[in-house]
């Protein structure tokens, strides 16, 4: 990799000086990985580069966000000549770019999804949803599944189903939860739950992200929708960390060949850019008509990056380069999984994937990531982690890396599992 010397003035405070500052000056919930932690000063492609100009493969991408990588030409230019004309109202104005996204939007969502509420964050595009099933539906609880995350905000983390997340003390009650992809019961607990009450809605995630990429069953999306239309129940897709070519199509829900009521996305809409979208139909959206609004939803800038990112993921035909190095990424992982007994499991679609650690001896298996996670940092790979028991390391880098990228990473890591393996 190529080294550069720092340039950023940031760079004259050291990690330890940041560390303290953070000690200071944050609340203690704002976690970081490594026990040695860099200090990210800049990002070209798909590799950041530290304070002291050491370069890093990015494979987790800020959990997937950064869809073209780090300050990808496409993205500065839109970024760039939009803050020149305009950089700022809210959704109270009529602004061009706001408009141009929604209609570009309709015409990528399957089926009849054509309105868009925007807002800055998932968890929020995640409240719009719970919210206008609740008006739509005349009905307050909501159905869930184990190993989901939807979000920090009271609705989106009563509604999510992974314990670290759950962190409020005060969770509300009208919010239920089915067993997760994982348990064979899922769809007869789904099933019996919406005959038994009156749901507005079910949200779930294509793919659980931070459950550990756990997918689906054949089927299970099907039967799914079925079950929400002999009740009278509105389906939630959550497309935060799935949208967007990330899985090797544009929803993971057009792989299962399912079109919900909603679907929500963000991260790689914006490529860093704070940006996203609770999608619906005309049917739901016309119940929606007391004012809302939301301060950054739909910045101009936002926008106009957004429209830049599904311009280039279309002109490059991202979705199939993305199920094809999904398909190398997979094959590499496998090889590593029958030379190690450090791998549970490969699972995963696309650019979304998690190899589960663990071993014969059940070693703490979160501890076995941790350490896997540092030595890969060491050697200049930074990988995600995810899972309930924290121990599935995960891959989702941007999504133009290269095959020659995925190759030496997974090399790397197969080096570093042996170290782990042998001592």
């Amino acid at each position: 990799m190529n080294v550069a010397m720092p340039t950023n003035e940031m760079t004259r405070t050291g990690v330890a000086e940041v560390l303290d500052q953070k000690r200071k000056f944050l609340v203690p919930s704002v976690y970081h990985f490594y026990k040695d932690p860099p200090l990210m000063t800049r990002g070209e492609g798909c590799e950041l580069f530290d304070s002291d100009g050491r370069a890093y493969l990015d494979l987790y991408s800020g959990v997937g966000a950064m869809s073209l990588g780090h300050s990808h030409q496409d993205v500065l230019a839109a970024a760039h000549q939009q803050i020149d004309e305009l950089q700022h109202t809210t959704t109270i104005y009529l602004t061009q770019p706001m408009f141009d996204l929604a209609e570009r939007l309709a015409t990528l969502a399957p089926g009849p999804l054509n309105r868009s509420f925007f807002c800055s964050s998932g968890t929020e595009a995640n409240e719009a949803a719970l919210l206008m099933a609740s008006q739509f539906t005349g009905r307050g609880h909501f159905l869930s599944l184990d190993g989901g995350l939807h979000g920090r905000t009271k609705a989106a983390m009563s509604v999510t189903q992974v314990p670290m997340w759950r962190t409020d003390p005060f969770l509300l009650e009208t919010c239920q939860c089915a067993p997760g992809y994982h348990d064979e019961s899922s769809l007869g607990v789904v099933e019996k739950e919406l005959r038994t009450r009156d749901y507005a809605a079910v949200i779930a995630e294509p793919i659980q992200g931070n459950g550990g990429i756990i997918a689906p069953p054949s089927g299970y999306w099907q039967t799914l929708r079925k079950l929400c239309d002999d009740t009278d129940t509105l389906l939630i897709a959550d497309e935060v960390q799935t949208g967007i070519n990330r899985t090797g199509t544009f929803f993971a829900v057009d792989y299962e060949q399912v079109v919900p009521d909603f679907i929500t996305t963000a991260k790689a809409l914006g490529n860093g850019f704070p940006i996203a979208a609770c999608l619906t139909t005309d049917t739901v959206a016309n119940v929606s008509t007391r004012p809302a609004a939301a301060t950054y939803g739909a910045n101009p800038i936002a926008c106009a990056v957004a429209l830049a990112v599904l311009e280039h993921h279309e002109r490059n035909n991202l979705a199939e380069q993305v199920a094809e190095h999904g398909r190398c990424l997979v094959t590499h992982l496998y090889r590593l999984s029958r030379q190690t007994n450090l791998i549970r499991e490969v699972r995963g679609r696309g650019l979304m994937v998690g190899a589960e650690l663990g071993d014969a001896e059940h070693q703490d298996a979160a501890a076995i990531a941790d350490r896997v996670l540092e030595e890969m940092k060491d050697r200049g790979f930074l990988l995600g982690k995810t899972g309930i028991g924290r121990n599935v390391v995960t891959f989702m880098p941007p999504l133009v890396i290269t095959e020659e990228q995925l190759s030496r990473a997974c090399d790397q890591f197969g080096t570093v599992l042996q170290k782990i393996a042998g001592e």
